[in-house]
């Protein structure tokens, strides 16, 4: 008899469901997109019906398209957008207004607020987070000041909030479970990493009634039972996670030094460091990778603004190319860049550099530079900022990567990823899943309930392709030291 794990993956988006068998082989996967809801510039709203009822419409044609029998699921991962927060009545399940989804940038003045206040380093310290409008404290402390009522009625213990892990749960075991795991409340600005427990300090400072709060359980271990409406029967969920952090789990990125990097509309690289938290010196997030047993995994993260972002605006709006596959046939049908450095700072520089001014530069045209050079120093651009994300990463462990796994649309791209060798000097390793976040989810809710032990979770990782550096080292340090001054020349454009 088989039996079977089903992800539940849901995004910014759309909600996905995957199922695996017990070799943590894909079986089958459905997803459905729903409406971002923008009400005014900078605003990014989520209907949390909507996000329900797509992730409960996803896992039912999920199991009807891999035509088994519910009764043979053994359990359920959720993995989840991270940030976005939700604040719902504890009796009803009824939310107070839409979910505030991490983009959104309604809070910043409450976040400049705190720094004025010198809380910033308490922030640093005891969240690993940089304080901005990304994370969910303000967020929920916006919503408790702005909805009529919502702060009275917190503090008598009739709202509560979470993050997007928090309201599926609730929601899927039929309103009788209010958790979320270390790894999502590591991302709200309210949670001090270190002694894993919600801090009184940045709860007074955001004005937050503790009693709003879900436990903090571990990212693997049985929450409750899916509510038997949905499915004809009960199942475990068996394991919450926040994306990026399922990823990492499931590239098996299990040993400190290992890293995982996602290639998206932007770039997400997070670094396994073990028991401790590392605290960065290169303006890098400090986050729980995974907790189990009680015990937490560290990573270190940063990400990059635009890296798909860009191939798409090759695409759209400079019409270069048709579609995205084109671009690594037309990186390879020249020798090198012609010198040509494209910085895609379209909306600022992320990790390291945090720099909301710089812009989009090309630099070193020539009358010989053609559409070949610009696709290839597109690409190459995509690799240079990772690269100076994972130097970052070394600096602050003082471990050296000798591997960088991968995933992501852009990670079927062969020209990038030995270009990602080359500039890195190290290897980097496609895996036969690309559906890293999922069967993250997947691994975390089978090794809850017995499926798999820690060595068959490192069977389960499968090498696709191996890119291996073969750049010279001096080759390597020059085209470095050319994409530093490039990037020099992008920061601060936007400043008056």
């Amino acid at each position: 008899m088989s039996r079977f794990i089903v992800a539940l993956d849901q995004g910014t988006t759309s909600s996905r469901a995957v199922i695996f068998d017990e070799n943590g082989a894909f079986v089958a996967s459905h997803a459905i997109e729903f409406p971002q809801i923008y009400p005014k510039p900078g605003w990014v709203e989520h209907n949390p019906e909507d996000i329900y009822e797509s992730q409960v419409k996803a896992l039912k044609l999920a199991v009807q398209k891999a035509g088994i029998d519910p009764k043979n699921i053994l359990a359920i991962g959720v993995t989840n957008q991270r940030e976005t927060t939700l604040v719902w009545e504890k009796e009803t399940g009824a939310p107070l207004m839409n979910a505030i989804v991490w983009q959104c940038r309604r809070t910043a003045p409450l976040v400049e607020r705190l720094k004025k206040d010198g809380l910033g380093n308490t922030i640093r310290d005891r969240t690993g987070l940089i304080p901005d409008a990304y994370f969910s404290g303000t967020k929920l402390q916006w919503m408790l000041d702005s909805v009529d009522g919502a702060r009275k009625r917190a503090e008598k213990g009739e709202l509560i909030f979470g993050t997007v892990d928090t309201y599926l749960v609730y929601r899927l075991t039929g309103g009788k479970i209010h958790v979320t795991d270390a790894t999502n409340a590591s991302r709200t600005m309210l949670f001090n990493i270190r002694d894993q427990k919600w801090d009184d300090v940045l709860l007074r400072a955001m004005n937050i009634p503790d009693r709003m709060l879900p436990e903090v359980v571990d990212s693997s271990c049985v929450v409750g039972m899916l509510d038997k409406s949905i499915l004809g029967v009960e199942i475990p969920i068996a394991a919450m996670a926040g994306d990026q952090h399922a990823a990492l789990y499931g590239q098996g990125c299990f040993v400190p030094g290992m890293a995982k990097n996602t290639y998206g509309t932007g770039c997400f690289v997070l670094m396994n460091t073990g028991a401790r938290p590392v605290n960065s010196r290169n303006n890098l997030i400090t986050t729980v990778a995974w907790r189990i047993g009680g015990k937490p995994t560290y990573a270190l993260e940063g990400s990059v603004f635009v890296a798909g972002a860009a191939v798409q605006w090759l695409r759209d709006e400079m019409k270069l190319i048709t579609s995205a596959a084109e671009t690594n046939e037309l990186a390879m049908s020249v020798p090198d860049n012609g010198g040509v450095y494209l910085v895609p700072a379209f909306t600022g520089l992320g990790a390291p550099h945090w720099d909301m001014y710089a812009r989009g530069t090309i630099v070193g045209l020539t009358r010989g530079a053609g559409r070949a050079h610009i696709v290839r120093a597109t690409l190459e651009s995509i690799a240079y900022q990772s690269q100076d994300v994972l130097g970052a990463m070394i600096n602050d462990s003082g471990i050296r990567m000798e591997t960088l796994r991968v995933d992501g649309g852009a990670s079927n791209n062969d020209f990038l990823m030995q270009y990602q060798a080359d500039v890195l000097g190290a290897n980097v390793m496609r895996p036969v899943v690309t559906e890293t976040t999922a069967l993250g989810a997947a691994m975390l809710a089978g090794r809850a309930v017995g499926l798999w032990d820690d060595d068959a979770l490192k069977n389960i990782w499968k090498p696709q392709m191996c890119f291996k550096p073969s750049m010279p080292a001096v080759e390597r340090e020059n085209k470095l030291r050319q994409w530093k001054r490039a990037v020099e020349k992008a920061k601060s454009w936007a400043e008056e």
